[in-house]
C-alpha cells in the first residue's frame, strides 16, 4: 500500500509543478500558498503543531499560535511553487529576488581559501543557500537525508544536483565516507542541523532534550574547522534575504555535547525571529 500512496503523491506533486510552470513565478507563489494553507492542515494535524509551539514557548495564545500554523503551511506551499523555477534562480533569471547580508565573509572564505562547516535549518526555501553558496565560487559538498517517497526523491535528487550543489552527500555510514573525501579535497560541508537523527545525541532545543546530528562537532573536533550559520527569510511574500552569520571558532578540545548544544541555541535564535517560517511539523521532541 504504501507503494501506492508514494506514486500517488509524486504524481500530485508532479502535477502541481506543471501547472506552477504554466503560471509564472508571482502567480505560481500565490497559488501555492493558498494550496498550502488548504491542503497543509489535511496532511498533518495542527494538533501535534500547536503543541509544539506551545511547549517551546512561541506564541501567547492558542489565536496567535494558529496564525503561525497557517502561515507555515502558506510557506510551504510557496516553498512547493518555488522548485520549478530552482533552474531560473540559478540562472540569475531571479537573482533579483535574492538579497544578501554578510558576502564580505564569504568573500574572506574564498580569498583564505578555507575550509567551513555550513549550517542551517529548514527556514523557508533552504534550497536557495546552497545553491547561493555554490555560486559565489566555494567548493561545496551539501549533505542531504533522502525524501522516503523514492518517486518523489529521484526528482529532487536531480533538482539538487543539476541547481542547487552538485555535490549532493546522503547521511549514513556511506555518507560519512563521502564527506571525509571531499574534506580532504578542501571542499566546505553544508548541512541542516534541526532534523531528528537516530545517530545523534540529545541536545536541549527550546529547553527539551532533542536528538541532534553530532556531524558539525565531529568535524571540529578532527580538521579544526570554523561553522559559519547561515539563514534565509521569505520578505515580501516573492523575495528571500540569505544572512551569512560570522564564523564560529571552537576548541578542538571542546566536547561533541558542548558544541553541538551551542549549535540548537543559534537555531532557536534564528527560529524566533520569524517562527512561521520554520518547519514545525518535524517532531523534533518525539
Amino acid at each position: 500500500m504504501k507503494i501506492i500512496r508514494y506514486f500517488i503523491e509524486y504524481t500530485i506533486i508532479k502535477f502541481l509543478f506543471f501547472i506552477f510552470t504554466l503560471l509564472g513565478y508571482e502567480k505560481a507563489s500565490n497559488t501555492g500558498e493558498k494550496i498550502g494553507k488548504l491542503i497543509g492542515p489535511l496532511i498533518r494535524d495542527n494538533k501535534k503543531i500547536l503543541d509544539n509551539l506551545k511547549e517551546s514557548n512561541i506564541g501567547n495564545n492558542t489565536k496567535e499560535r494558529k496564525k503561525i500554523i497557517s502561515e507555515m503551511w502558506g510557506n510551504y506551499g510557496r516553498i512547493l511553487s518555488d522548485y520549478p523555477y530552482i533552474k531560473d534562480f540559478r540562472k540569475s533569471y531571479l537573482k533579483n529576488r535574492i538579497s544578501v547580508e554578510g558576502k564580505s565573509i564569504l568573500n574572506e572564505i574564498k580569498k583564505s581559501n578555507k575550509r567551513v562547516i555550513f549550517i542551517s535549518a529548514h527556514f523557508n526555501n533552504f534550497e536557495l543557500m546552497a545553491m547561493f553558496l555554490e555560486k559565489t565560487g566555494i567548493k561545496l559538498a551539501a549533505i542531504y537525508r533522502p525524501l522516503n517517497n523514492y518517486f518523489l526523491n529521484k526528482t529532487m535528487e536531480k533538482i539538487r544536483t543539476r541547481y542547487i550543489c552538485k555535490i549532493q552527500i546522503k547521511k549514513g555510514k556511506s555518507g560519512s565516507r563521502e564527506i571525509l573525501k571531499h574534506l580532504k579535497k578542501n571542499f566546505s560541508i553544508a548541512l541542516m542541523v534541526d532534523q531528528r537523527v537516530s545517530e545523534g545525541i540529545k541536545s536541549n532545543f527550546f529547553k527539551r532534550p532533542a536528538l541532534t546530528t553530532t556531524i558539525p562537532a565531529q568535524i571540529v573536533r578532527k580538521y579544526n574547522l570554523d561553522i559559519v550559520p547561515v539563514y534565509i527569510a521569505r520578505t515580501n511574500k516573492l523575495n528571500f534575504k540569505i544572512i551569512i552569520d560570522k564564523p564560529i571558532h571552537f576548541s578542538q578540545t571542546a566536547s561533541v555535547a558542548n558544541i553541538t548544544d551551542r549549535l540548537n541555541k543559534i537555531i532557536e535564535k534564528k527560529i524566533l525571529t520569524n517562527p512561521s517560517q520554520w518547519i514545525w511539523t518535524h517532531n523534533r521532541w518525539k
